[in-house]
């Protein structure tokens, strides 16, 4: 899950500046938005993160629920 979390981080970090670039290019369509306004950037990066998580978490788990021994054995 460690490694699912890191690269979310760097994908948010880098969506992030990209999507301000491209605010800032395309500020006139982003009607009664600012393009400083904080609360949908953190929305949009809540739900990124939160899907993120979830994709990560769900196989970590199931993994983690198989007996080495026996998933070594059906190899």
């Amino acid at each position: 899950m460690l490694h699912g979390a890191r690269l979310a981080g760097i994908g948010l970090v880098i969506g992030i500046l990209l999507a301000v670039v491209v605010a800032r290019v395309f500020s006139s369509l982003l009607f009664r938005v600012s393009m400083l306004s904080g609360l949908p950037w953190l929305l949009a990066t809540l739900v990124l993160l939160g899907t993120v998580l979830l994709a990560s978490y769900l196989p970590a788990r199931r993994a983690a629920s198989i007996d080495p021994i026996r998933a070594l054995r059906e190899e």
